[in-house]
């Protein structure tokens, strides 16, 4: 792809964030990951830079965005029922490569090491793969992306955690992530089920993977505690119960979520919905 490459870290982030169409965001998230990656491997890296990302990232025309209550349900053994799925994992695709690339842009005045560059522009390829591997497998069924309605939710907790670090590292990676540990094993039984070996080998792909992207989460998240001399787990449920819209909902994969990093008695009891610490004693 031939394109002027921009001279720091948060410009590429904010190059990809203003772009719309979701295969040249991927394409530029990719490209812009083996710039990052070969400066890295020769000793050097890319200057961070300050370059202010949107408020909201540049997105097709289509999908048509819904509120997630008012995205219809579709039978998953189907054939639409699994191009429904298809579609929403995509989705969730497109949303992570802008999520990787905000937190980046927008929290660069957050002094951290340069591992946190490494592995959060790693987890921005990934998802940018992710994102090409289900359109591939969208248009090998005859479809594509865009072609049914989605909804916005995750750029939601974007925006509630525009203004708190911690937030958005336990929001996005620790909790939205780390659903998508618990529900991918049952997406991949349905494929394999209807002998759709290419949606396996994606979506065995991403589960693979998406288990780092928890654990990047988790390990920052925890590095952010340490240096604020603050308990991580007393945290988490203070951010969460600030945060996100509702209780955590079981079934969960507890194996890989403990290969991410996160143990049960973090995500156990937010599954009561108990009253929020931080928010009290902000009123207070």
């Amino acid at each position: 792809m031939n394109m002027a490459i921009p001279t720091t870290l948060t410009a590429m982030a904010v190059d990809v964030l203003t772009t719309a169409d979701g295969r040249a965001k991927a394409d530029k998230s990719r490209a812009y990951a083996r710039v990052w990656a070969t400066a890295r491997e020769n000793g050097g890296s890319i200057a961070l830079g300050n370059s202010t990302p949107p408020d909201h990232p540049a997105r097709p025309d289509q999908p048509e965005l819904l509120n997630p209550r008012d995205v219809p349900k579709r039978k998953p053994g189907s054939p639409a029922g699994r191009i429904a799925l298809l579609h929403a994992v995509a989705h969730i695709e497109l949303n992570a490569v802008d999520l990787h690339w905000d937190i980046i842009a927008r929290f660069a005045h957050i002094q951290m090491p340069m591992g946190f560059y490494d592995d959060w522009v790693k987890a921005a390829d990934d998802e940018a793969k992710h994102f090409g591997l289900m359109c591939d497998c969208l248009e090998s069924m005859g479809s594509f992306y865009g072609a049914l309605p989605a909804h916005d939710g995750m750029w939601r907790a974007a925006e509630d955690t525009a203004l708190d670090f911690q937030g958005r590292l336990a929001i996005v990676p620790m909790v939205l992530e780390a659903r998508g540990l618990d529900v991918t094993p049952k997406m991949i039984e349905l494929f394999e089920k209807a002998g759709d070996t290419a949606a396996v080998d994606s979506l065995n792909i991403i589960y693979t993977e998406e288990v780092s992207h928890v654990a990047y989460g988790s390990k920052w998240f925890n590095f952010g505690c340490g240096r604020e001399n603050s308990d991580p787990k007393e945290m988490f449920h203070a951010l969460v119960r600030r945060y996100f819209k509702s209780t955590l909902k079981p079934p969960f994969n507890e194996e890989k979520r403990a290969d991410a990093g996160i143990p049960p008695d973090f995500y156990w009891p937010l599954t009561e919905g108990p009253s929020d610490p931080l928010s009290a004693k902000t009123k207070g």
